[in-house]
């Protein structure tokens, strides 16, 4: 078995490869290249397909996070709720506003936020809970929005991993008073370079972010706010119209890998990923817990398997947020996850036959011997 890649974009450039260089010709000869048609067809097709009223197309998914939280008026003295597990990008976010990030543990079994240790950390001083569907799965989001509800807080979804999961039905990127998603090119729906996008049903909100993104301009040299530079542009926007239109065909892609994973993994000591009720994933990543994760990430490496770690360090231990005055031990889920947790291969243009050998090898670890 020739190695196989943690990651690939051949099947993806392949499918798409003819409308790519269309769409940059036409782009190059539009001499328009910042905030146009482009920006204004994708924004209006992804908000359709998030079901949601608008779709504002931002530079990154760090930003879509951040000029989500500062449109909601979040600053210093507040405090926000999100995984203790999450990428650091979340965290980073609710830093930049200048309040504090507070963390709560996940359910271990799906590795998202639980929405009964929501309620646990919630002070006087919280203002908003920030649910990441992590791995392409979508969070228990009708209950976090019954805990919002009941707390009078806000609620910015983390979707940069899930897009087109549900919950009860319901599209991730739906639920919150705002969403935001990045579009990284390993993202189910990437770009050819950073983007993102913030999507709501607020007129008000809507409005906001747009001037927020746009030096805080609604209208050309006349800034109502104190805005940033944080534009999606035309050629990105272009590309991802293009792949929106098969995205809902990659998700189901996705789903038959992680089906063949669920279906060869025969190892009693491997835990697979497990959904909660009511909720699917689009498996942006394929991840195992396993006790021995390093040895096998090793094993598999020798075996000619590429695998990643998502993530190894959470961020209460970051050295970034030392500040926080926290120490290990203080979230023992997420630091547990973290020894465990190993993300396998999965990518469109995957074959059963590559992920029967992976695990193969997988079943055949022998565990337990140094």
């Amino acid at each position: 078995m020739k190695s196989i890649p943690f990651l690939s974009f051949d099947e993806i450039n392949s499918q798409i490869e003819e409308d790519v260089f269309k769409e940059f010709e036409s782009f190059y000869h539009s001499k328009r290249y910042i905030l146009g048609d482009r920006l204004l067809k994708f924004e209006k097709d992804y908000a359709g397909f998030s079901n949601t009223k608008h779709a504002i197309g931002v530079n990154n998914g760090l930003n879509a996070i951040y000029l989500s939280l500062l449109a909601l008026g979040i600053g210093q003295g507040d405090e926000v709720i999100l995984p203790s597990n999450t990428f650091i990008a979340s965290v980073l976010a609710v830093t930049y506003t200048g309040a504090t990030p507070v963390f709560s543990e996940p359910n271990p079994d799906t590795h998202n936020i639980c929405p009964k240790k929501i309620q646990e950390v919630i002070t006087n001083k919280t203002k908003a809970i920030l649910p990441v569907h992590l791995y392409g799965q979508s969070c228990e989001m009708d209950k976090i929005m019954s805990v919002a509800k009941v707390n009078r807080l806000f609620v910015v979804e983390d979707n940069a991993q899930a897009q087109g999961a549900t919950c009860n039905g319901v599209k991730t990127g739906s639920f919150g008073d705002l969403s935001a998603t990045s579009f990284y090119p390993g993202k189910n729906l990437g770009a050819f370079g950073d983007a993102g996008a913030v999507t709501t049903d607020d007129d008000t909100l809507s409005e906001k972010i747009r001037m927020l993104r746009n030096y805080g301009s609604l209208k050309k040299y006349h800034n109502e706010v104190v805005g940033f530079n944080a534009r999606l542009d035309e050629l990105q926007a272009g590309f991802l119209s293009i792949k929106l239109r098969l995205i809902d065909q990659w998700s189901e892609e996705r789903n038959k890998i992680a089906g063949w994973y669920n279906q060869y993994l025969k190892s009693d000591v491997v835990i697979k990923p497990q959904l909660a009720d009511g909720c699917t994933s689009v498996y942006h990543l394929y991840v195992i817990r396993h006790p021995e994760r390093d040895r096998l990430q090793h094993y598999l490496e020798g075996k000619g398997v590429a695998t990643l770690i998502h993530y190894p360090i959470p961020p209460h231990l970051q050295k970034a947020y030392a500040k926080l005055g926290y120490q290990r031990g203080d979230f023992p889920i997420a630091e547990k996850l973290a020894n465990e947790v190993l993300s396998l291969p999965l990518f469109i243009g995957m074959k059963e036959e590559q992920v029967a050998y992976i695990c193969n090898q997988i079943n055949k670890f022998p565990h337990g011997k140094v």
